[in-house]
């Protein structure tokens, strides 16, 4: 099983290749790979790592349904690792991996994943950001 430690050293090397990471409070780190850009939280909570990031808020009056559907034909289609839901006003995309077969490669996979699918959705999704 991945040791908080082995997660600490997998976040280090995404360090390596340009990701920016801080620690929050133990097992929670904050990674982003530019000052404005998305920031994913990496949520280190066994027997699962949980990565997660806020994609946009909506707005109270919004109509939904259009949205709700463009984001379950996404889930279906176009992500690899993880899926985007909705956490109270917020879309969110995320993904949980298991801690017992866990190794580098599929952390930095599901990493990769969310943010090439943000990089290529948000455009999508643009329509349907709070103004």
């Amino acid at each position: 099983m991945v040791t908080r430690d082995d997660l600490e050293s997998f976040i280090a090397r995404l360090e390596s290749e340009g990701v920016h990471s801080r620690e929050v409070e133990p097992g929670l780190w904050v990674l982003s790979q530019n000052a404005d850009g998305p920031e994913v939280v990496v949520h280190y909570n066994p027997p699962v790592v949980v990565l997660r990031v806020k994609v946009m808020e909506l707005s109270p009056q919004q109509e939904k349904a259009d949205l709700f559907r463009h984001l379950l034909e996404l889930n279906a289609t176009d992500i690899v690792h993880g899926s985007y839901g909705i956490d109270g006003s917020n879309v969110v995309l995320s993904d949980t991996l298991e801690l017992e077969n866990l190794d580098f490669n599929e952390f930095q996979a599901s990493y990769d994943s969310m943010m090439l699918a943000l990089a290529s959705h948000l455009a999508t999704l643009a329509p349907y950001r709070q103004a």
